[in-house]
């Protein structure tokens, strides 16, 4: 399983640059979670590939850019795009983005082709298919609803904590996963902005180390995400003194290999 951290900034000279302020994961190529940075950081022929995307909850880092990568697209898509999302989320984009006010409501529209946009419903008490990938949802911790995600395909299997604080059945499920290759764990804020974290249901280094003595699972890659910019240095400095073994940081536009 290829799976790619698409940045969200770049430089003078068009680089990508290592601060992450919008999330947005790219898998295999052709499936997307979340779309925080969609449509400006996709290749071209990723453009033309991706037409699942799996929407973990509403906040805007994690969808800034899902209307904008449709528009773009919408005359040349000869099938909708997928937009897979638990029917909690799906209602609160209708209400708050796709509602004819802040963007056009795509699941009503059509082309030349047909609709250019439709809503799949995910479960979260079973496992579902998008594209080539097996997906389990499992509900976590935020203020507003939030899933995270088991993605497995025929090989490997990588589980994405979404944005969350303290929880429970996420760990339980990932520790009835039999085989685990990696985790994306988020780590928002800095030890000493404990009380933002808790208040807004985030992690910090401190917080995120008693939340992994939960899981079973040893040997797996562990790589943090949703790193406010601000912060960052400080927040890797908190976790790589945490001397948990394989917990790393991930990169964006680095592609890793599972």
């Amino acid at each position: 399983m290829k799976i790619q951290l698409l940045p969200s900034t770049f430089d003078a000279q068009g680089h990508a640059t290592l601060e992450q302020r919008l999330t947005c994961f790219l898998i295999d190529d052709c499936v997307a979670v979340d779309a925080g940075s969609l449509a400006i950081a996709l290749t071209t022929d990723q453009r033309g590939k991706v037409r699942d995307i799996i929407v973990t909850h509403p906040h805007m880092d994690h969808i800034a850019s899902l209307p904008i990568f449709i528009d773009d697209l919408y005359p040349t898509l000869t099938k909708p795009m997928r937009i897979h999302a638990t029917q909690e989320v799906i209602d609160l984009l209708e209400r708050d983005v796709f509602n004819w006010n802040v963007y056009p409501r795509f699941s009503d529209l059509k082309n030349d082709y047909g609709p250019v946009m439709e809503y799949l419903p995910i479960p979260t008490d079973r496992a579902f298919s998008v594209a080539h990938l097996s997906v389990v949802a499992v509900p976590v911790n935020h203020i507003v609803p939030t899933v995270g995600l088991i993605i497995s395909d025929e090989r490997s299997s990588v589980a994405f904590s979404s944005d969350t604080a303290e929880t429970q059945e996420f760990w339980d499920v990932l520790n009835k996963t039999q085989h685990l290759d990696a985790l994306l764990i988020e780590a928002s804020f800095p030890n000493e902005m404990a009380n933002l974290a808790e208040v807004s249901r985030h992690f910090t280094p401190a917080s995120l180390r008693k939340e992994l003595e939960k899981l079973n699972h040893n040997g797996m890659d562990i790589l943090a995400v949703h790193i406010k910019p601000t912060y960052r240095e400080t927040i890797i400095s908190q976790l790589k003194a945490l001397n948990i073994p394989k917990l790393g940081v991930m990169e964006p536009g680095k592609t890793y290999n599972w």
